[in-house]
């Protein structure tokens, strides 16, 4: 019996192998199960890659449309900022003009109120010659009238002197 202790009967190894079927089994459905749940996983994670790799696709799309934009509107800026620039340009170059024409209008202006107060220098000068030369004929026609009044008074005593000689010599 120490032989049939050491050898395991066929009946044990049947049950051995019953056991060990179920137990494969057993891990094998586990192993399907985790099997079957990573390849889910691996398809849901290649649904979500391609969904990503959709939307960077439509971001790098949009990037280079934003740049392409981006470009034209630097380009149309500069051409705006070119024109800005020449009509500043323009209007100083206009300004510069005018304040050189308003310089020289000031310049004539300033000739002109010198001129104008000679001018005024010299008319009064002249009202006070002519006021003094009015005063001296004044002066001259009194004096002038006072010799006709003299003389016509002397012609009238000449006269009567001469009336009454003639009258007495008649």
């Amino acid at each position: 019996m120490k032989k049939s202790a050491k050898k395991p009967s066929v009946e044990e190894l049947k049950r051995e192998m019953v056991r060990l079927k179920r137990e494969s089994s057993r891990r094998i459905k586990v192993l399907e199960s985790q099997i079957k749940s990573q390849a889910e996983e691996m398809e849901r994670r290649g649904k979500e890659i391609e969904g990503l790799k959709a939307e960077l696709q439509r971001k790098e799309q949009l990037l280079g449309e934003n740049k392409r934009a981006l470009s034209r509107l630097k380009k149309e800026n500069s051409s705006t900022i070119k024109a800005l620039e020449l009509k500043i340009k323009e209007i100083s170059e206009a300004l510069g003009k005018k304040e050189e024409d308003l310089q020289e209008l000031r310049k004539l202006l300033e000739q002109r109120e010198a001129e104008l107060n000679r001018l005024k220098g010299e008319i009064e000068s002249k009202e006070r010659k002519l006021t003094e030369k009015e005063m001296e004929m004044e002066s001259y026609r009194k004096t002038v009238e006072e010799k006709i009044l003299q003389l016509e008074t002397r012609i009238k005593e000449l006269e009567g002197k001469e009336e009454g000689a003639s009258g007495e010599s008649t």
